[in-house]
C-alpha cells in the first residue's frame, strides 16, 4: 500500500526485514518473543527531535501562542514525554523565541453505539470546555486504520478549540486505512503487529525499547 506521507515522514518499505536482535541489548524475558528490531531506539529519538522542531517551528510562526499538548493514553506516554522534553529544550535554547506548552493526558473509550455517533469517549479531561480557544496538539503512539483519532476530532472539534494538530510516532499502511493523514508522522510501516517502545501486547512489551514486530512465540507466550 503506497505512503500518503512521503514528504513528511520516513516510510519503511514492505519488504523491510529490520535488524537482527543479537546487535542490541534486548531484555532477556523478551529475547523468544520479538522478531528482528524495525526501528531502533536512537532512530526513533533523532526522528522525535526532528517531529519537535517541526511542531515547535509552526507555533512559533503562529504568533507564538500557547500550545496545549494532549497525551492519549497508555501508548503515547514516551513519545509524548520524549516529544515534549525536545519542545522544552528548544524553549529554553532558541534565541528567536519560545512557545508556553501546558499538558494534559486522556484515554480513550468507544461508546456502545459508536458506529451511529461518530464520537468516542474521552477520559481523563473533567472539563472538555477547557479546549475552548486554544491550540491543541494531539500526541499519540500508532495509527491503524485512523478511524478512533477521527472519531477524537469530531468530538474535540465540538468544544471550539482554536486550532489541532495531531502527532503520531508511527502510521500502519493497511488496507482498512480510512485515509486519515496526521500532521506529524514519524514512521509510515508495513502492516505488522509491532511492540515496543510503549507500544504493548497485553500490556507487555512496554519496556522494551526499540521497536520490534512481535513473534508468534509472542503471541502464544502472553496471549489472555
Amino acid at each position: 500500500m503506497a505512503s500518503l506521507n512521503l514528504d513528511r515522514c520516513i516510510n519503511i518499505p514492505e519488504d523491510y526485514e529490520g535488524y537482527q536482535t543479537s546487535l542490541f541489548c534486548i531484555p532477556n524475558h523478551y529475547e523468544d518473543s520479538v522478531g528482528n528490531v524495525l526501528i531502533p531506539y536512537g532512530m526513533i529519538q533523532d526522528r522525535i527531535e526532528k517531529l519537535a522542531r517541526d511542531a515547535f517551528y509552526d507555533m512559533l510562526a503562529n504568533g507564538r501562542e500557547p500550545l496545549h499538548a494532549i497525551c492519549v493514553l497508555k501508548g503515547g506516554y514516551k513519545f509524548f514525554s520524549d516529544m515534549l522534553d525536545k519542545v522544552n529544550s528548544l524553549n529554553s535554547n532558541h534565541s528567536e523565541g519560545s512557545v508556553q506548552v501546558s499538558v494534559d493526558f486522556i484515554r480513550l473509550k468507544s461508546y456502545e453505539n459508536d458506529q451511529s455517533s461518530g464520537e468516542i469517549n474521552i477520559i481523563g479531561l473533567d472539563n472538555l470546555d477547557c479546549l475552548k480557544g486554544k491550540n491543541v496538539l494531539i500526541v499519540e503512539d500508532i495509527i491503524d486504520t485512523g478511524r478512533t483519532m477521527k472519531k477524537l476530532l469530531n468530538t474535540i472539534m465540538k468544544y471550539n478549540p482554536k486550532s489541532v494538530k495531531v502527532a503520531c510516532l508511527l502510521r500502519k499502511r493497511t488496507p482498512l486505512s480510512s485515509g486519515y493523514i496526521p500532521d506529524y508522522v514519524g514512521f509510515e510501516i508495513p502492516d505488522k503487529f509491532v511492540v515496543g517502545y510503549a507500544l504493548d501486547y497485553n500490556e507487555y512489551f512496554r519496556d522494551l525499547m526499540h521497536i520490534c514486530e512481535i513473534s508468534q512465540r509472542g503471541i502464544e507466550k502472553y496471549k489472555q
